[in-house]
Protein backbone atom coordinates (compact mmCIF):
# COMPACT_ATOMS: atom_id res chain seq x y z
CA UNK A 1 0.00 0.00 0.00
CA UNK A 2 2.82 2.42 0.79
CA UNK A 3 4.14 1.83 -2.77
CA UNK A 4 0.96 3.42 -4.09
CA UNK A 5 1.47 6.48 -1.90
CA UNK A 6 5.06 6.86 -3.10
CA UNK A 7 3.92 6.48 -6.70
CA UNK A 8 1.23 9.13 -6.24
CA UNK A 9 3.76 11.50 -4.59
CA UNK A 10 6.22 11.00 -7.45
CA UNK A 11 3.50 11.59 -10.06
CA UNK A 12 2.37 14.78 -8.31
CA UNK A 13 5.97 16.04 -8.16
CA UNK A 14 6.54 15.27 -11.85
CA UNK A 15 3.26 16.97 -12.81
CA UNK A 16 4.15 20.04 -10.73
CA UNK A 17 7.58 20.24 -12.35
CA UNK A 18 6.01 19.91 -15.82
CA UNK A 19 3.61 22.76 -15.07
CA UNK A 20 6.46 25.00 -13.89
CA UNK A 21 8.51 24.25 -17.02
CA UNK A 22 5.51 24.79 -19.32
CA UNK A 23 4.66 28.13 -17.69
CA UNK A 24 8.23 29.33 -18.22
CA UNK A 25 8.43 28.01 -21.78
CA UNK A 26 4.98 29.05 -23.09
CA UNK A 27 2.79 32.14 -22.87
CA UNK A 28 -0.75 32.75 -24.12
CA UNK A 29 -1.51 36.14 -25.67
CA UNK A 30 -4.75 37.54 -27.02
CA UNK A 31 -4.76 39.38 -30.34
CA UNK A 32 -6.40 42.81 -30.39
CA UNK A 33 -6.11 44.40 -33.80
CA UNK A 34 -6.38 43.77 -37.53
CA UNK A 35 -2.74 43.96 -38.64
CA UNK A 36 -2.35 40.17 -38.89
CA UNK A 37 -5.77 39.57 -40.51
CA UNK A 38 -6.62 37.04 -41.93
CA UNK A 39 -4.01 34.90 -40.12
CA UNK A 40 -5.11 36.15 -36.71
CA UNK A 41 -8.27 38.05 -35.82
CA UNK A 42 -9.02 40.26 -32.83
CA UNK A 43 -9.86 38.03 -29.88
CA UNK A 44 -7.78 35.07 -31.05
CA UNK A 45 -5.79 33.47 -28.24
CA UNK A 46 -2.35 32.37 -29.42
CA UNK A 47 0.13 30.00 -27.76
CA UNK A 48 3.64 31.49 -27.87
CA UNK A 49 6.83 29.48 -27.31
CA UNK A 50 9.44 31.67 -25.69
CA UNK A 51 12.44 31.91 -27.98
CA UNK A 52 15.50 34.05 -28.38
CA UNK A 53 15.81 35.94 -31.66
CA UNK A 54 18.58 33.57 -32.80
CA UNK A 55 15.98 30.77 -32.78
CA UNK A 56 13.56 32.70 -34.99
CA UNK A 57 13.23 31.84 -38.67
CA UNK A 58 12.08 33.94 -41.62
CA UNK A 59 8.32 33.59 -42.13
CA UNK A 60 7.53 32.77 -38.50
CA UNK A 61 5.12 34.90 -36.51
CA UNK A 62 6.74 36.47 -33.46
CA UNK A 63 5.49 38.28 -30.39
CA UNK A 64 7.64 41.15 -29.16
CA UNK A 65 7.57 44.05 -26.74
CA UNK A 66 5.91 47.19 -28.05
CA UNK A 67 8.16 50.19 -28.53
CA UNK A 68 5.73 52.40 -26.66
CA UNK A 69 5.96 56.18 -26.63
CA UNK A 70 9.52 56.28 -25.35
CA UNK A 71 11.00 53.86 -27.89
CA UNK A 72 12.33 50.34 -27.58
CA UNK A 73 13.08 49.02 -24.13
CA UNK A 74 16.47 47.78 -23.01
CA UNK A 75 17.55 45.06 -20.64
CA UNK A 76 15.53 41.97 -19.80
CA UNK A 77 12.02 41.62 -21.17
CA UNK A 78 9.24 42.38 -18.70
CA UNK A 79 6.92 39.69 -17.36
CA UNK A 80 4.27 38.75 -19.96
CA UNK A 81 1.43 40.31 -17.96
CA UNK A 82 3.40 43.52 -17.35
CA UNK A 83 3.91 44.68 -20.95
CA UNK A 84 2.15 45.40 -24.20
CA UNK A 85 3.07 42.80 -26.81
CA UNK A 86 2.88 43.02 -30.58
CA UNK A 87 2.51 40.16 -33.07
CA UNK A 88 4.00 40.25 -36.61
CA UNK A 89 5.61 38.01 -39.23
CA UNK A 90 9.40 37.97 -39.67
CA UNK A 91 10.26 39.22 -43.17
CA UNK A 92 14.05 39.37 -42.84
CA UNK A 93 16.75 38.28 -40.40
CA UNK A 94 20.17 39.76 -39.65
CA UNK A 95 22.31 39.39 -42.78
CA UNK A 96 19.32 39.20 -45.16
CA UNK A 97 18.82 41.99 -47.72
CA UNK A 98 16.61 44.78 -46.40
CA UNK A 99 13.22 44.50 -48.17
CA UNK A 100 12.66 47.44 -50.54
CA UNK A 101 9.45 48.50 -48.76
CA UNK A 102 11.37 48.77 -45.47
CA UNK A 103 14.54 50.49 -46.71
CA UNK A 104 13.30 54.07 -46.25
CA UNK A 105 12.02 53.53 -42.69
CA UNK A 106 15.21 51.64 -41.79
CA UNK A 107 17.38 54.34 -43.42
CA UNK A 108 19.11 51.60 -45.40
CA UNK A 109 20.91 51.95 -48.71
CA UNK A 110 19.73 49.79 -51.64
CA UNK A 111 21.22 46.31 -51.30
CA UNK A 112 22.07 46.77 -47.61
CA UNK A 113 21.77 43.85 -45.20
CA UNK A 114 19.70 43.78 -42.02
CA UNK A 115 22.20 44.55 -39.25
CA UNK A 116 23.17 42.10 -36.53
CA UNK A 117 20.75 42.27 -33.59
CA UNK A 118 17.81 43.38 -35.76
CA UNK A 119 14.80 41.86 -37.51
CA UNK A 120 12.35 43.11 -40.11
CA UNK A 121 8.72 42.33 -39.22
CA UNK A 122 5.50 43.02 -41.12
CA UNK A 123 1.83 42.42 -40.53
CA UNK A 124 -0.14 40.08 -42.79
CA UNK A 125 -2.99 42.57 -43.20
CA UNK A 126 -3.13 45.87 -45.04
CA UNK A 127 -3.51 47.83 -41.78
CA UNK A 128 -0.24 47.29 -40.02
CA UNK A 129 2.24 49.54 -38.28
CA UNK A 130 5.43 47.56 -38.72
CA UNK A 131 9.00 47.74 -40.04
CA UNK A 132 7.69 49.56 -43.12
CA UNK A 133 6.93 52.47 -40.77
CA UNK A 134 9.47 52.25 -37.95
CA UNK A 135 12.39 50.28 -39.38
CA UNK A 136 14.20 47.48 -37.60
CA UNK A 137 12.94 45.57 -34.58
CA UNK A 138 15.67 45.09 -31.97
CA UNK A 139 16.03 41.31 -31.77
CA UNK A 140 16.32 41.35 -27.98
CA UNK A 141 12.70 42.55 -27.71
CA UNK A 142 11.32 39.22 -29.03
CA UNK A 143 9.33 37.22 -26.47
CA UNK A 144 8.77 34.19 -28.68
CA UNK A 145 7.24 32.48 -31.71
CA UNK A 146 3.52 31.89 -32.22
CA UNK A 147 2.96 28.14 -32.11
CA UNK A 148 -0.78 27.87 -32.71
CA UNK A 149 -4.15 29.52 -32.25
CA UNK A 150 -5.87 28.19 -29.14
CA UNK A 151 -9.23 29.84 -29.67
CA UNK A 152 -10.75 32.17 -32.22
CA UNK A 153 -12.13 35.63 -31.80
CA UNK A 154 -15.55 36.57 -33.13
CA UNK A 155 -16.13 35.40 -36.71
CA UNK A 156 -15.37 37.91 -39.42
CA UNK A 157 -14.97 37.20 -43.09
CA UNK A 158 -13.81 40.66 -44.14
CA UNK A 159 -11.53 43.25 -42.59
CA UNK A 160 -13.13 46.58 -41.77
CA UNK A 161 -13.51 48.50 -45.02
CA UNK A 162 -12.79 51.80 -43.34
CA UNK A 163 -9.34 50.71 -42.10
CA UNK A 164 -6.69 53.11 -43.28
CA UNK A 165 -3.34 51.78 -44.35
CA UNK A 166 -1.06 51.82 -41.34
CA UNK A 167 -3.28 53.05 -38.48
CA UNK A 168 -1.68 54.41 -35.32
CA UNK A 169 -0.33 51.76 -32.96
CA UNK A 170 0.81 48.26 -33.83
CA UNK A 171 -1.44 45.32 -33.13
CA UNK A 172 -1.03 44.72 -29.43
CA UNK A 173 -1.30 41.23 -28.09
CA UNK A 174 -2.25 41.07 -24.43
CA UNK A 175 -1.27 38.21 -22.13
CA UNK A 176 -4.06 35.67 -21.75
CA UNK A 177 -5.03 33.87 -18.64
Amino acid sequence: MWYALILVAVLVAVLAAAVVVARRRFVVVQVSGMSMWPTYRPGDRVLVRRAAARQVRRGEVVVFESAGRSGWGTGPLPAPQAATWVIKRVAALAGDPVPAEVAAAARAEPGAAVPEGALVVVGDGTSSADSRMWGYLPADRVLGVAVRRLSSGPPSSDPPSSSPSFPGPEMPASPGS
